[in-house]
């Protein structure tokens, strides 16, 4: 992907993750300043891990799946919004990763 189909991607999943999160988690997100991380995976199996690990530990998170109308096939999967959360059970999900 381009460098600005990232940054699009990667806004589509804040957004769809952001949709997701209950009033509390919001509130103290915002009070906190918001806090976004960018980071990166290898491969589409390793996105698809991290979005079922964060689902399962009940974090609010949203997988982005490309419309295909630009440089992708339909459907493919492209970023993971995960949070708003704790940095604590986030990181417990994200951790390995690195920041792209």
């Amino acid at each position: 992907m381009s460098e600005g189909k990232k940054i699009v991607q990667a806004c589509h999943a804040s957004i769809g993750a952001y949709k997701r999160a209950d009033k509390n988690n919001l509130e103290r997100w915002e009070k906190q300043g918001m806090k976004k991380v960018v980071l990166t995976v290898k491969d589409e199996e390793e996105l698809e891990k991290n979005y079922k690990h964060a689902k399962t530990k009940g974090i609010p998170v949203y997988m982005v799946r490309d419309a295909g109308l630009t440089e992708l096939e339909p459907n493919t999967a492209t970023c993971v919004g995960i949070g708003p959360g704790s940095s604590r059970e986030i990181d417990k999900v994200t951790g390995n990763l690195e920041t792209l």
